[in-house]
């Protein structure tokens, strides 16, 4: 079977993630191999390697990123050092007493941070960390609510994302392929239904934000829910609260977000609902988040704050997620490495062989596979596409079922998986080993993706 090596990296990144519990000298060291496989020599597989990472890098969506989240760290850290979380802390701490209530209101935030989980991450983790001392409530338990209420969620929202623009242009290119005809949105509105990893995630980490589930929870969680300090929660006692100094910024960046992306998508054309769709979201974040910087350094230097400890305090948010960053590279160069190793076609020739009626739940299952692998919802996607079109094309299955087994099965790898930029991310703000948090992601997971797959099978009794 030809392509078969473009699996190696993979299984070289698991066993060494599996023996020394990290993560980034594992895809440094599959990276690599990829490189030397797809150039066939040392010089030329170092020479390849740096390509990878920094044609990546030097991309403007990258970069967006990548700037967008230094930046809300660093603003966040100021935040924080201003005394801006410790006043939302003081005025919810009369309202939330239970670990339930602090859970429910994770949810509540996601109305307003539902353009990009990244977005939702750096905006809702370092609160509801500072609120978990207060209760007790395990962080690992919040964290998972934050992010299944992340990607899981914005994975299904048809506007205003940083992330359906991406979707649809991946649709549009897998269509143009197999020269298929076609609106790549209207067929994203119908692949909806069909992310059943994505739904039945919202829906159980409704009930675990209720109950704790025998099977899923420690029995002894509450036991083991000890007294967590801050590390750097000394700093807070000297802090004067001011729920302001997060109000204000937080408020800017979230509807700057959306005006932005409004008016981005407004050049292109009049209606609003048309212009959400064709906006850049990705960019219109990013100038966001700068006017926000902006305004904000000048709103507590006409306070009691000096512009050098602006400074200090913002570039020790930023500075904190550079690890995070460094995975980010990684997971990317791999991404495109396994894209010339024929990563695809090794999956679609897999799956050739496989009887028409199993065609969805063993797509679903070797695309979360892939998905859990690749570490980027992005990257799966961009490499499940073309396959899940090409299913499509050559049997009589529907275009938007494929489609939306696709988009779950990417789901599933940006949510749980160790390369994941969110759990970097998530890990580095709540202080967690990043391979133990996966591992706790996944084993919440798990009902979510069986359940899937048990779906795939009942959609093809019905159709």
């Amino acid at each position: 079977m030809e392509h078969w090596e473009s699996v190696i990296p993979f299984v070289v990144i698991i066993v060494f993630a599996l023996w020394t519990k990290q993560v980034l000298p594992g895809l440094f060291i599959g990276l690599l191999i990829a490189s030397l496989i797809v150039e066939g020599s040392f010089l030329g597989g170092m020479d390849a390697m740096s390509s990878y990472i920094i044609t990546n890098l030097t991309k403007d969506t990258k970069i967006q990123v990548i700037g967008f989240l230094y930046i809300f760290a660093g603003i966040i850290q100021m935040t924080k050092m201003t005394g801006g979380i410790k006043g939302f802390i003081e005025l919810v701490s009369n309202r939330i007493q239970t670990k339930k209530q602090a859970i429910f209101l994770s949810w509540l935030t996601l109305g307003g941070t539902f353009i990009s989980p990244n977005l939702r991450i750096v905006t809702v983790a370092p609160i509801m960390n500072a609120i978990q001392n207060k209760l007790d409530v395990r962080k690992e338990r919040l964290s998972f609510v934050i992010e299944a209420t992340a990607l899981p969620v914005i994975a299904l929202i048809p506007i205003a994302t940083a992330f359906i623009g991406y979707m649809t242009t991946t649709i549009e290119l897998a269509l143009e392929n197999e020269e298929v005809s076609g609106d790549p949105y209207l067929y994203f509105l119908k692949s909806i239904p069909f992310n059943f990893f994505s739904i039945t995630t919202i829906v159980l980490a409704l009930v675990y934000s209720v109950v704790k589930h025998p099977k899923i929870y420690n029995q002894n969680e509450e036991q083991a829910d000890e007294k967590r300090v801050d590390e750097e929660g000394a700093e807070d006692k000297d802090v004067r609260a001011n729920v302001w100094n997060l109000v204000i910024p937080l408020f800017l960046a979230i509807s700057l977000s959306v005006v932005l992306s409004w008016w981005d998508g407004y050049q292109q054309t009049p209606s609003m609902i048309q212009a959400f769709m064709k906006a850049n979201v990705t960019k219109a974040m990013f100038h966001a988040i700068l006017i926000t910087l902006v305004i904000t350094f000048l709103q507590h230097s006409m306070g009691r704050y000096s512009l050098k400890e602006l400074l200090q305090y913002f570039f020790e948010g930023g500075n904190k997620l550079i690890p995070a960053f460094l995975l980010f590279a990684l997971v990317w160069g791999l991404a495109s490495a396994t894209k010339d190793l024929g990563l695809s076609p090794f999956v679609t020739e897999t799956l050739g062989v496989i009887p028409e009626a199993f065609i969805p739940p063993v797509t679903f299952l070797l695309g979360s596979v892939l998905a859990y692998f690749v570490g980027s919802a992005w990257g799966s996607w961009g490499l499940l596409m073309p396959i899940g079109v090409s299913l499509a094309t050559t049997s009589d299955l529907p275009l938007a079922l494929l489609i939306g087994i696709v988009f779950a099965s990417g789901t599933v790898g940006g949510l749980v998986s160790p390369l994941s930029a969110t759990t970097a991310t998530m890990s580095k703000i709540m202080g967690f080993n990043t391979v133990t948090y996966s591992g706790y992601k996944l084993k919440h997971s798990a009902v979510p993706f069986v359940l899937s797959v048990i779906l795939y099978g009942i959609v093809m009794l019905v159709l």
